[in-house]
């Protein structure tokens, strides 16, 4: 399967399940939604949902599958297991260091 026709798929896939979703949970908690004192019906309540998902899912894709958005990414996992390493290795120290700030910290006096 193709990219692209993947990418629809799961387009519509989106778009149905918040159609049938969104309808479901607007009719069990009886949500009405208003935009500028006039009630909207919820088949459009969820239209403008299901759209704003649409676009971010788009953009996101965008972003990740660019060379920028791929380069972002590995820099985050690097920088990320960096820092769980570093607390892995350093997690004693941090802790005592942490039990003695509280327990040498000045207490604040409260007027009573």
């Amino acid at each position: 399967m193709s990219f692209f026709k993947s990418l629809m798929l799961a387009i519509v896939a989106t778009l149905f399940l918040t159609y049938v979703l969104g309808a479901s949970v607007i009719d069990f908690f009886g949500v009405d939604v208003y935009m500028d004192d006039e009630l909207i019906e919820p088949i459009k309540a969820i239209s403008f949902s299901a759209l704003a998902v649409v676009v971010l899912v788009v953009v996101a894709l965008g972003i990740v599958l660019s060379v920028f958005g791929t380069m972002i990414f590995f820099v985050m996992m690097i920088l990320g297991g960096v820092a769980m390493f570093a607390i892995g290795v350093f997690w004693p120290v941090l802790l005592m260091a942490l039990v003695l700030w509280l327990l040498t910290r000045e207490k604040s006096q409260h007027p009573a």
